[in-house]
């Protein structure tokens, strides 16, 4: 059994469009949503500073590493808003999309 096979994975719900993927444990929300090859997924800088992947979870618990309080206060993390590219599941996970991600998921449904 190797390192890979032993870190869990996680379903993650899109609640806007009811799509599903898989994210390790070890792998944002964001890089993960983006093997769904869903064109329209907005993803600035990666590194928590601009802002564009903020998603609301819904129910399920992640871990976030260091984000811009620019973008995430401490209100908006108490309501459950994160970025997605700093967020990590520990649990499964249904989430909305918010802010300028939700274009990109609204604009054209489900693929």
């Amino acid at each position: 059994m190797s390192r890979h096979d032993r870190i869990p994975a996680f379903d993650i719900e899109i609640v806007d469009t009811a799509e599903r993927y898989r994210c390790p444990a070890e792998e944002s929300l964001l890089h993960a949503m983006e093997r769904l090859g869903r064109r329209g997924i907005p993803a600035g800088c990666r590194g928590g500073g601009c802002g564009v992947c903020k998603v609301e979870i819904v129910a399920g618990e992640v871990v976030s590493a260091r984000m811009s309080r620019a973008h995430v206060d401490d209100a908006e993390r108490a309501a459950g808003r994160v970025l997605a590219c700093r967020s990590y599941p520990r649990s499964n996970v249904s989430l909305r999309v918010v802010g300028a991600m939700r274009k990109g998921f609204t604009r054209h449904g489900p693929r």
